[in-house]
């Protein structure tokens, strides 16, 4: 496929949302792309509005203005099981899966046809083996990477064009981590992934495009490579902590 800049395919766009909870304005005007077949990353504060982004395009917390366009399609407004029916997969953050189920059982609730599982099993289990291995342990015998993994492998039971994945190296060990961003690598030729992620180390050599997301409104976009070249703007927008761990992403890319 094509990735030059004038070529590539956007499956989502989403043009100046704005979104409530309750009262207060969550989202004060965010936009993004992602391109077909891309990892694309968005980053920001804690309480930036990224987790919000997310649930917005699903359709959990529904935008009060604005347009998002999957695969050329509005689908504001729709409700969440009408947009994941669309082939739009959602990972949430802290591991949203059933504790007193086995693996099976959890990964069996996420066909939205019958027969999902058995077209993907084989996929699955090749990307997260652990899994296969404990298959008929309960959810709560699970390590917290373990229970990580199995959240990313429910969304890949259907057939999923986006994966939503939100925080998906959240208190995971280093080694686990490595495991975590070699699924999300393969995933990406089978699907398009937009992640939150707030380990910039694990961003940086994940996604090829970033989304900044401060306070409420999407603030810069563009390549991944000249963010990380880019010390003023990861400042600004993501603290002093990643920007003197700048130095450490340099020499990883380098390996």
């Amino acid at each position: 496929m094509n990735k030059g800049h004038h070529s590539e395919q956007i499956i989502l766009s989403v043009e100046n949302i704005h979104t409530f909870i309750g009262q207060f304005h969550i989202l004060e005007g965010v936009s993004l792309e992602v391109p077909r077949g891309s990892i694309t990353v968005m980053l920001g504060r804690n309480g930036a509005g990224k987790t919000t982004t997310l649930k917005s395009i699903l359709g959990l917390t529904p935008p009060s203005s604005g347009k998002i366009i999957f695969e050329d399609a509005e689908i504001q407004g729709k409700h969440a099981f009408n947009n994941a029916n669309l082939g739009i997969g959602y990972v949430p953050e802290h591991r949203a899966i059933f504790r007193s189920l086995s693996v099976m059982e959890n990964l069996k609730l996420a066909e939205r046809k019958r027969g999902d599982f058995d077209r993907h099993a084989k996929f699955i289990f090749d990307l997260f083996p652990d899994l296969e291995r404990l298959y008929k342990l309960p959810g709560n015998h699970l390590s917290g990477g373990q229970q990580q993994m199995l959240a990313v492998a429910r969304a890949l039971v259907p057939d999923n064009k986006l994966l939503l994945i939100d925080e998906p190296s959240e208190g995971l060990a280093p080694i686990l981590i490595e495991q975590m961003m070699e699924a999300i690598r393969k995933l990406s030729t089978t699907s398009t992934v937009l992640l939150v992620e707030q380990n910039f180390i694990m961003a940086s050599q994940l996604a090829e495009r970033f989304i900044i997301i401060d306070d409420g409104k999407s603030v810069q976009r563009g390549l991944m490579k000249d963010l990380v070249q880019d010390e003023d703007m990861i400042h600004e927008y993501l603290g002093a902590s990643i920007h003197a761990r700048k130095t450490e992403v340099s020499h990883a890319a380098k390996k």
